[in-house]
C-alpha cells in the first residue's frame, strides 16, 4: 500500500495569515482527498484554535517575534527560535511530509529551515507586494515561491516565482444572501448606506481611535450606517465609552465578525487596515476601500500593499496618522459619491486572481512527486 501524501502547512499569527493557509488545506484536499496534511503554528496564537476548527490537526511552537522597542528581551527570543527549530526538526521527522509549505509568520521560519536541512521540498506562500524579512531569508533554499503581485523578482529568484494570487475564504464566494437579505441579518436599514469599519482580527487602535473622535459627525450622518469591527482586545473598554456617550443610533459595534460573506454583502464602503489578504478579498468582491496601512509591521508592507492599488485607482489611501482627522469625514462624503464609487468598484475587480488557492495546491502537490 502507498503512503499517503504528507503536507505540513506552516505559519500564522494573524488571520490573514490563517485562512489563506485553511484555503490552501481545503484545495488540497479537493484535488488529493486522501492527502494528509498537519499545520505548524506559533503557540498562544489564533491559529491553535482556528486551525482546529476547520477541522486539521496542529502543533505549536514556543517562537515569538523580535521585540524592536526592548532589545534586551531578544534574548529571551533567541532561545526560543533555538527551541523551536529543534521542535520543528522532530515534528518534521515524525511526521515525514513530502513537501511543506510556508505562509507567513513567526512559525514558518524554523519549520521551513529544518525541512530544508532534511533534504525536503519546500514552497513560499509571500502576500505582500514587499517581501517579508522570514521569506526573504528561506527564499534561496525554498523550491518554489508562490506571490500575488508583480515585480517580486527584486526580492526572489526569478525562476521560482508563481504568479498565483492570494487565496481567501471560500465560504465568501457562496452568495447565500442579497444585499438586503445580509442587511436585515445584521438588523440595518437595507435602504441605507452601510460603512463597514475592519480593523482585523486583532483590531486596529488608529480606526477605533478615528469613530471614537467623531462620534458627533456619526450621529448626524442618518442616512448611513457604520458596522465598527472593533476587535476583541478593545471591545469591552469601546463599550463602557460608548454608555457614557450620548447614543449613536447608527453606530453598530461588533467584537468579532465570523461570517464575513454576510456582511461584505450588505457593504457599500470599507474602511480597512492594508494586509494582502483583505485586499485579495475586496478584489474578488469588487468592494470600495479606503485602505489606513498598519504602521507597525515589517518594512512597512501595508503602505505597500496600498499603492499596489492606488497606483491604480483600485483604493484609496488614508495614512495611519492622518486617520483621526480625516477618515471618518472623508467617507461619508465618498459614500454618497455614486460614481467615484462605481470606479473604485471597476478598477479593484481588475486586480482580482481567480482560483488562487487551486493554484498553490497544485504547485505543492507537484512538489510531492
Amino acid at each position: 500500500m502507498s503512503k499517503k501524501t504528507g503536507v505540513i502547512i506552516s505559519g500564522g499569527g494573524t488571520g490573514g495569515h490563517i485562512f489563506p493557509a485553511i484555503s490552501i488545506a481545503n484545495a488540497i484536499k479537493e484535488i488529493t482527498p486522501d492527502a494528509d496534511i498537519l499545520f505548524v503554528g506559533a503557540e498562544n496564537r489564533m491559529e491553535m484554535s482556528y486551525v482546529p476548527k476547520a477541522g486539521y490537526p496542529i502543533k505549536g511552537l514556543p517562537i515569538s517575534g523580535f521585540d524592536r522597542k526592548n532589545p534586551l528581551k531578544n534574548i529571551i527570543v533567541l532561545f526560543r527560535v533555538f527551541q523551536s527549530q529543534i521542535l520543528a526538526r522532530k515534528i518534521i521527522i515524525q511526521f515525514k511530509p513530502n513537501v511543506v509549505v510556508g505562509v507567513g509568520g513567526y512559525a514558518s521560519g524554523p519549520t521551513l529551515r529544518m525541512a530544508g536541512r532534511l533534504g525536503i521540498p519546500t514552497l513560499i506562500q509571500e502576500q505582500n507586494s514587499f517581501a517579508g524579512i522570514t521569506n526573504k531569508l528561506l527564499a534561496g533554499k525554498a523550491d518554489k515561491i508562490c506571490v500575488a503581485y508583480d515585480g517580486m523578482e527584486r526580492f526572489f529568484p526569478k525562476d521560482k516565482i508563481i504568479v498565483t494570487g492570494n487565496p481567501v475564504r471560500q465560504t465568501l464566494l457562496e452568495n447565500r444572501y442579497t444585499r438586503e437579505q445580509a442587511a436585515l441579518e445584521l438588523k440595518l436599514d437595507p435602504t441605507k448606506k452601510n460603512i463597514l469599519i475592519l480593523g482585523g482580527s486583532l483590531g486596529a487602535r488608529a480606526l477605533n481611535d478615528s469613530v471614537m473622535a467623531n462620534l458627533d459627525l456619526i450621529r448626524v450622518t442618518h442616512n448611513v450606517q457604520f458596522l465598527w469591527q472593533t476587535g476583541k482586545y478593545y471591545y469591552n473598554d469601546i463599550l463602557s465609552a460608548l454608555r457614557n456617550a450620548e447614543e449613536v443610533a447608527n453606530l453598530f459595534p461588533i467584537d468579532f465578525i465570523s461570517d464575513m460573506e454576510m456582511v461584505y454583502k450588505a457593504t457599500d464602503l470599507i474602511i480597512s487596515r492594508a494586509g494582502a489578504g483583505s485586499i485579495s478579498e475586496f478584489s474578488l468582491l469588487k468592494k470600495a476601500v479606503i485602505l489606513v496601512p498598519s504602521p507597525n509591521v515589517a518594512e512597512d508592507h501595508q503602505t505597500k500593499n496600498a499603492m499596489a492599488l492606488v497606483n491604480k485607482g483600485a483604493a484609496i489611501h488614508i495614512p495611519d496618522s492622518e486617520a483621526k482627522e480625516r477618515l471618518i469625514s472623508f467617507a461619508i462624503n465618498l459614500i454618497t459619491d455614486n460614481v467615484r464609487l462605481d470606479c473604485l468598484r471597476e478598477n479593484i475587480a481588475q486586480m482580482a486572481v481567480v482560483g488562487s488557492a487551486q493554484r498553490i495546491a497544485t504547485e505543492v502537490l507537484k512538489l510531492t512527486k
